[in-house]
């Protein structure tokens, strides 16, 4: 579920451009969630701030039921999400793994390495010189 809440938008309806038929048990509502933080990851928690998110439970026609919280505002996309997690608990799991979840992963490894060589290349080599002194 992490890895559709991250997933681009455009490239989850590229992936999936027809929606199967399916009824609402919750339509996609947008509303805010409180973000907590730690100082230093282990310090006292503390609010942040509030941040979007959009959310929906649906069923499809076998029964098979699918939930899905996304950050922002975008309808279409939490949508998606919950689709894909109803049709991931029957036999098209590998199917949708196959054609969905590994693109996915792969481009979103992909945009985590090439975050971490930009930030690479901005790393500084601190060092101390030994003084003949000793």
């Amino acid at each position: 579920m992490g890895l559709l809440a991250r997933a681009c938008p455009a490239r989850l309806g590229a992936l999936i451009p027809t929606l199967p038929a399916h009824d609402w048990l919750r339509k996609p509502e947008v509303g805010s969630v409180m973000v907590r933080g730690r100082t230093g990851a282990v310090g006292a928690p503390f609010n942040l701030g509030e941040m979007s998110v959009t959310r929906c439970s649906l069923q499809l026609a076998d029964g098979r039921v699918g939930h899905a919280y996304v950050q922002g505002r975008d309808k279409d996309h939490a949508t998606r999400a919950a689709l894909i997690d109803a049709l991931m608990q029957g036999p098209e799991a590998a199917q949708i793994e196959a054609a969905v979840l590994t693109p996915l992963a792969t481009e979103e490894t992909a945009r985590r390495n090439a975050l971490s060589a930009r930030a690479a290349a901005t790393k500084v080599e601190f060092f101390t010189m030994v003084r003949g002194e000793d």
